[in-house]
């Protein structure tokens, strides 16, 4: 992915990133393989030009999500989270989220979603740090619980999104 030709040692795949030097790479290396500058070229160089710059596009947008990062960097380590696993959720964790889920249910008004809103983006922020310790740790059961619980949020931010829109 994104910084992988001067990689180095696994040691340099952390969850922590600087996002501003993360969009400044991904900037420089789009300079180098945006398709606009081999409109000139032959048809092998328009491919790898292609290929490239949908390849930083993917790599960016994984590395800039935390919750993507970290299933990437998972996945790096071998471990992965099957689609659709709930992975054990304890009965607290799973019984919060369905009152959230109900809250936004019910939600009528711009500041009851604006509350909902508030309280995921505050719990998204808490697992995210959490998760970032995990894998300074090397603790990859402890990273996929709550990239799992991430999950489960980023759910629910996406129905806050979905529901925000007017039809």
């Amino acid at each position: 992915m994104l910084g992988k030709e001067k990689a180095g040692p696994v040691s340099n795949r952390a969850f922590a990133v600087d996002t501003a030097k993360l969009q400044n790479r991904y900037q420089q290396l789009q300079r180098l393989v945006h398709p606009d500058f081999f409109s000139q070229r032959s048809q092998t160089e328009k491919d790898f030009s292609e290929k490239h710059a949908t390849l930083v596009n993917d790599a960016y947008k994984t590395l800039l999500a935390p919750l993507s990062r970290g299933l990437y960097l998972l996945k790096l380590h071998g471990v992965e989270i099957a689609e659709g696993t709930d992975y054990a959720m304890d009965q607290q964790f799973l019984m919060e989220i369905m009152e959230i889920n109900e809250k936004l249910a019910e939600a009528q008004s711009e500041a009851a979603m604006k509350e909902i809103e508030s309280i995921v983006r505050a719990k998204q922020k808490e697992l995210s740090d959490n998760v970032s310790k995990a894998f300074e740790q090397d603790d990859f059961e402890k990273a996929k619980e709550i990239l799992t619980k991430m999950r489960y949020f980023s759910n629910v931010e996406e129905k806050i999104k979905l529901k925000k829109i007017p039809l």
